[in-house]
């Protein structure tokens, strides 16, 4: 049967004044025999109780399960393992938690969590703690190393069984987040790269349709229209009529192309701005698709930048898109505000659907409509969210920060 053992207290010794130094110096290091011992033996397993001495007077923790292999087990992890009391106390710590914090061992334990943690994190993981459950919770944090860095980390908070003197104790596992993070900084720009280079081919693609397959489609329109002039209704009826409709179908050809040319690059986008383009294409889109388009934007004191122009509107292009292919809608209505960020809300009126049921269907495949739209948004440093339920409509909201050079018009 393990043995309990009591934390000595820490409070200074109620010396007779004129004591020896000396003698003062033999109870010090008497003392800190003792706490390390006491160490010693948490570490290695040989104790499984500990009486923690605090303002309320002495208080007992058991620390089951504390058995020898279970902490060669903890011990060897490559992340950091704690036990907490209920007010954040570290009552056991591995060395790897201890490496992650830049701190001696001895200082960890016994000392707050919270120590640890900004301000805003100290606050967030007291509400975790206090409303822990047995199915646990996680939490982004930083971690304040004792030399000054910071190490961005994820705590898995769970609760531990009570012990028998109904003390509740929280386990905790701190995951070292620095390579994630560093390889989802290095797929963000491999994103942002691919959409650099998505973009530039678009804009050489509209470039060729506009200035080689539209001009030839205009030249073969031109002798069509002058082919069927030649022709008299009377003596070549059949003739003429066919030639009519060759000279209608090539000049919808042409239209179309110089749409796909539009969308794949809009010349009014680089010239004339986000309102006129966004004007432009929710007119086009009505036309084309009976779907009304009612556009409320604010005027702009000054152009976006330009790789937010272009995100804003990729993203109401793929909105509109969806809109026309899934929602069945008969209005969509597109809103612009500016403040410190700029706001874009697009609301439809269709059949909506479950975004959670359409994610885990998208694992299969298809559905790269609103992941292009989300990456959009994350590549010039916005947030994405959609709100739909089944036939109540779609709202998609996105917001990304601005310079503060970038205001709305009064």
């Amino acid at each position: 049967m393990k043995s309990s053992r009591r934390v000595p207290s820490r409070r200074p010794g109620r010396s007779p004044i004129g004591r020896a130094k000396a003698g003062e110096l033999a109870e010090l290091r008497v003392r800190l025999a003792e706490a390390q011992e006491v160490l010693r033996a948490i570490r290695t397993g040989e104790v499984d109780t500990m009486v923690v001495e605090g303002k309320q007077g002495p208080q007992v923790f058991t620390l089951k399960g504390a058995e020898h292999a279970y902490r060669v087990l903890i011990e060897s992890m490559n992340e950091g393992a704690l036990t907490l009391t209920a007010k954040g106390v570290i009552l056991y710590a591995n060395r790897c938690f201890a490496r992650m914090v830049q701190c001696p061992l001895e200082q960890v334990m016994g000392s707050s969590f919270r120590r640890f943690l900004s301000a805003a994190d100290r606050a967030t993981l007291r509400s975790l703690l206090q409303g822990a459950d047995q199915s646990g919770s996680k939490i982004q944090v930083l971690l304040h190393a004792g030399n000054g860095s910071k190490m961005p980390a994820q705590i898995s908070i769970r609760p531990l069984a009570r012990n028998g003197f109904n003390r509740a104790t929280i386990g905790l596992v701190v995951t070292d987040m620095t390579e994630a993070r560093r390889n989802e900084e290095m797929l963000r720009a491999l994103t942002h790269r691919v959409v650099q280079v998505q973009e530039a081919e678009r804009g050489r693609v509209a470039l060729e349709l506009h200035d080689n397959i539209t001009q030839l489609l205009c030249g073969v329109l031109f002798h069509s229209q002058a082919l069927a002039d030649s022709l008299s209704a009377a003596r070549d009826g059949p003739a003429k009529g066919e030639a009519m409709k060759l000279r209608e179908m090539l000049g919808q050809t042409a239209e179309e192309v110089e749409r796909i040319s539009r969308n794949l690059r809009p010349s009014v986008l680089d010239q004339l701005g986000l309102i006129d383009a966004l004007h432009a294409t929710g007119m086009e889109f009505a036309k084309r698709t009976g779907v009304s388009v009612k556009l409320a934007c604010v005027e702009l004191a000054a152009r976006l930048p330009a790789d937010t122009e272009l995100a804003l509107y990729r993203i109401v292009q793929e909105a509109l898109k969806n809109v026309e292919k899934h929602a069945r809608a008969h209005h969509v209505t597109v809103r612009l505000r500016l403040r410190t960020f700029v706001e874009l809300a697009i609301d439809d009126d269709g059949i909506g659907f479950d975004p959670e049921h359409h994610a885990a269907r998208r694992k299969g495949k298809g559905g790269l409509g609103l992941l292009s739209m989300r990456e959009r948004a994350t590549y010039v440093g916005g947030a994405f969210k959609i709100i739909s339920v089944r036939g109540a409509g779609t709202k998609i909201e996105v917001r990304i920060p601005l310079p503060a050079t970038a205001t709305a018009a009064s």
